[in-house]
């Protein structure tokens, strides 16, 4: 049988376009840890960025934060504390 995640858990930055407010922020958040394999989420809506711990690949992430309202332009590996 063949997984659809990483085994280990990887720090990612997501650059988001569409979250201009806290409360976007935190939904955003909320959503992305519902999610089975993100064991650590948190926005920032100033810079559009979240960071996220987790297992999935790119497209499961991107897939929740369209369905949370806002576009994903960019998914990376986190490099440094800030991203």
């Amino acid at each position: 049988m063949q997984t659809w995640y990483n085994e280990t858990a990887m720090k990612r930055v997501i650059e988001v376009d569409g979250m201009c407010c806290k409360r976007c922020a935190e939904r955003a958040e909320r959503k992305l840890l519902l999610l089975d394999g993100v064991t650590g989420a948190k926005a920032n809506f100033k810079k559009g960025l979240i960071f996220v711990e987790t297992t999935l690949p790119d497209s499961a992430l991107a897939e929740c934060i369209a369905d949370a309202g806002f576009q994903a332009t960019l998914i990376r590996d986190r490099r440094g504390l800030f991203g």
